[in-house]
């Protein structure tokens, strides 16, 4: 008889194993036999029978008895509960995804009389907190109200008052590099971070592709039973990857989070911002009053009662990084009028009243000296009435911009507390992700692509745009001034690594049910790469040691969660480097060196690397590094930077790299372009938001522009072709039935060539050639506009963008997304009425 007879025979419902039916059914068809003769057993069988039917009884009870204690070690081992684990079944989490245990296959034949096996489900373990990072973008230390600075931040306020205060919180220095570390717990140029993605290279910690063995938190996360969502800025994408060809691999929701809504890339217009919905570009929303602050926090908010709603026992992760206050500082009116005249004293004044501010709020020790203000920083008094009106006017809006996105994170806050979760929500509200920024050199901007593109800006000039200052006509920055008044008491500012002034930063961590301390003070040394090992922690989750299949570089971050109990507990961090661009620096043990090697509004660097000049401070005796103490102790000193020597080739810092515009250029630095070597792109009706990482780039050379359309018999209007918007770029669109180029200079003049006469139904080739002047970068150039070959319309292009048209908006076909580039058509109202077949730029 086979063994699946055997099987179906065995009494209904049972679960025996093969072994035991084996014995079963020798013993029953033995004793079927002898009850037929009416013989015993013992008088039937002869002996040697006898001892053959005894040994397959017993092998198969032997066997059924030790599979029935293997299944019920296994029934205990999946009851048994461990630190970290959840359900039926014991999990190996330092795996991810974690394997599906293998289970024994069923035998029984009827689906009615068997016994499912439990089901597998990852689920975070017991008692896991909710995790909110709340990310306020180019904020300095001294700027929020809650470590003495001037911008009122009621929420962060609360949370400090409710949980604790870090004044020993540190960041990279720039804002790529930051948030690559805080989601992933390693150095940013172990992430290939070592600036910000659009100025990547070639060279190894810099190429802007964070690597597979360098897992996002929110991927650990999710992997162990969490939902994840972000909010806001992701800067973290090779820049060359973002586009419909991808790849998507270090796109937000490739990176671990199940939902992304915001932005992809440095920086965003906060009136017409250019959005994405998980992998999808999306139309930027037209309501009036519409400001991406709010839209943030609205989403934020349906996602988390969307999640809670569903899955109530299931813990989020949500990022929340608006952008905000990063420029441009785009902010509605009524919350710059809180702070008419608060400015007014200067910054001078005003990093007194700080630093007396954070004395009495014991953010910084008493004795606190102010440290000095970089030599390029005017003093107040000095300076003139029109300067001091634009520059206090530029305070206003920054510290507006500020209490409007602690608002409306707060709105994030109150929800979360609506919902009963935010005793166990472990929330990080971290204030900067570097010092403030002094990248609106000494005047500040009215539109900041002036920056990027090397064109100053005047005081008379900007001052013609006051009332326009912070709104949607605007793209603006303040000076450098209030950039050293922010990052009271230290000295320098955003870029400056190294420099507490580049990488300080307020932090504050309210968490109810893990952290009895309120209001209290934690000045234990730390960095942004220990944030992630601290959710790890809290959350009773391991350290993955693979993940999707890929060994994992481990986390270089210390837990701080050692912290939340203890103020006087000594600091287990005890060394951390610091680079950007050149600028750089090491913390250990109590001492700090570092040198600048350039300032954010230097165009050229000081010194070769060689001929730097460092500087040392005994940060556990000197909290502002007030007291440079290298001419007095050099031996500390070289130990320092031998020290940095040897922790930049331990982390890949090596070759320095303080090249600026050059590394937005990929083909000076080497780095990935999708139009390397190409002399023409033809793209196609529907194409939007190409940046210019992956669009052709037209900029300092003669090229031309071929648009083949249809013209209805009603006439056609709107946009063939855009790049960029209303602060640079430029547009091939038809206006009155007449096609018409227009180049927008920084938001400063547009120069415009148009035709004469109206396009006739039917086919038509519309083309623009441009023909540049040479002899550099930004040049002008002769404009010429055909149709079906014939000169329509003829003019002169002033000037050009040499470096940069826009941080945020792309490239679109068949509407001008965002901001419009001419003053001829509006926003959200320009798609083309005709047929576009398709456009070809080529470079001559």
């Amino acid at each position: 008889m086979s063994h699946d007879a055997l099987i179906i025979l065995l009494p209904t419902g049972s679960d025996l194993p093969p072994a035991l039916g084996y014995s079963f059914y020798s013993c029953l068809i033995l004793i079927m036999f002898c009850w037929a003769r009416k013989r015993s057993v013992f008088t039937t069988m002869n002996p040697r029978s006898l001892i053959y039917s005894a040994c397959v009884c017993v092998a198969g009870l032997a066997l059924y008895f030790a599979n029935d204690s293997q299944l019920t070690n296994q029934g205990q081992a999946q009851e048994k509960q461990t630190p970290g684990e959840a359900g039926p079944y014991v999990l190996d989490r330092t795996q991810l995804p974690i394997p599906e245990p293998k289970l024994a296959p069923i035998t029984t034949l009827d689906a009615r009389n068997a016994k499912a096996p439990p089901q597998f489900q990852v689920t975070a373990p017991k008692g896991a907190p909710n995790v909110l990072i709340v990310l306020i973008d180019d904020m300095g230390f001294g700027q929020s109200s809650a470590f003495g600075g001037p911008v009122h931040m009621p929420t962060l306020e609360r949370l400090a008052k409710n949980g604790l205060k870090y004044n020993k919180f540190h960041t990279t220095a720039l804002c790529s590099p930051t948030r690559a570390a805080l989601l992933s717990g390693r150095n940013h140029h172990v992430c290939n971070m070592g600036s910000i993605t659009e100025t990547a290279t070639a060279f190894p910690g810099q190429t802007g592709k964070r690597p597979d063995s360098v897992a996002p938190l929110a991927e650990m996360l999710r992997l162990n039973g969490y939902s994840t969502a972000a909010f806001g800025k992701s800067h973290e994408t090779a820049a060359w990857e973002v586009s419909p060809s991808g790849p998507t691999d270090r796109w937000p929701t490739r990176s671990g989070f199940d939902h992304f809504y915001g932005f992809i890339g440095g920086e965003a217009n906060q009136w017409a911002p250019g959005l994405y919905e998980g992998l999808n570009k999306i139309e930027t929303p037209n309501a009036p009053g519409y400001h991406l602050m709010t839209d943030l926090a609205n989403q934020a908010i349906r996602w988390t009662n969307s999640q809670k709603s569903l899955t109530p026992h299931k813990p989020f992760f949500t990022y929340f990084a608006p952008g905000a206050t990063h420029a441009p500082h785009h902010v509605p009116k009524e919350w710059i009028a809180k702070y008419k005249g608060q400015f007014d004293q200067g910054w001078d004044k005003l990093r007194e009243e700080t630093l007396a501010r954070q004395i009495k709020l014991g953010v910084v020790p008493a004795g606190t000296k102010l440290a000095r203000k970089p030599e390029a920083i005017k003093d107040w008094d000095q300076l003139s009435a029109d300067e001091k009106k634009l520059f206090a006017r530029q305070m206003e809006i920054f510290a507006g911009f500020g209490e409007y996105a602690d608002y409306e994170a707060g709105r994030l806050i109150q929800a979360i507390e609506d919902l009963g979760q935010l005793d166990n929500t472990l929330v990080f509200y971290i204030v900067g992700d570097n010092g403030a920024s002094a990248e609106g050199t000494m005047n500040g901007l009215f539109n900041e692509a002036t920056y990027f593109n090397g064109v100053p800006e005047s005081v008379a000039e900007i001052l013609k745009h006051y009332d326009e200052l912070g709104g949607p006509n605007s793209y603006p920055h303040y000076a450098a001034g209030w950039a050293v008044a922010g990052d009271t008491p230290f000295t320098w500012t955003k870029q400056v690594a190294g420099s507490y002034g580049g990488t300080r930063n307020g932090m504050v961590v309210h968490w109810p049910q893990g952290i009895a301390a309120k209001g209290e003070l934690r000045s234990q040394w730390h960095h942004v790469i220990d944030i992630a090992p601290t959710i790890l922690e809290a959350a009773q989750l391991p350290e993955p040691k693979v993940v999707n299949t890929t060994p994992q570089t481990p986390i270089e971050g210390v837990s701080l969660l050692y912290t939340f109990a203890d103020a006087t507990a000594q600091d287990r961090r005890k060394t951390q480097y610091f680079e950007i661009f050149g600028n750089r620096g090491i913390y250990h043990d109590g001492w700090l060196a570092h040198t600048v090697h350039k300032a954010p509004w230097e165009a050229k660097v000081r010194h070769p690397f060689l001929e730097d000049t460092w500087e040392l401070y005994h940060v556990d005796e000197d909290f502002s590094s007030a007291n440079d103490l290298a001419a007095q102790n050099p031996a500390k000193l070289k130990e320092l930077q031998e020290l940095f020597l040897k922790e930049a080739l331990k982390y890949t810092v090596l070759p320095l790299d303080d090249r600026m515009l050059e590394r937005l250029n990929a083909t000076l630095v080497g780095r990935p372009d999708l139009m390397a070597g190409r002399k023409s792109l033809t793209v196609y009706e529907g194409m939007t938001g190409m940046s210019e990482n992956v669009f052709i780039n037209t900029k300092n050379q003669s090229h031309s522009i071929t648009a083949d359309v249809e013209i209805p018999t009603t006439g056609a209007s709107g946009v063939i072709v855009a790049q960029a918007g209303r602060f640079g770029g430029w547009s091939l669109y038809v206006k009155d039935g007449k096609p018409t180029y227009a180049y927008n200079f920084l938001g400063l003049r547009t120069d415009k060539v148009a035709a004469t006469k109206p396009l006739l139904p039917g086919k038509a080739t519309i083309r623009f050639e441009f023909t540049y002047d040479g002899g550099g970068f930004g040049k002008g150039g002769q404009g010429v506009l055909l149709v079906n070959g014939e000169k329509v319309g003829e003019g002169r292009i002033e000037r050009t963008q040499g470096f940069i048209f826009s941080a945020d908006e792309g490239a679109d076909v068949g509407q001008d997304g965002e901001t419009p580039v001419s003053d001829d058509y509006q926003a959200g109202n320009n798609k083309f009425t005709g047929k576009i077949r398709q456009v070809t730029v080529d470079l001559k």
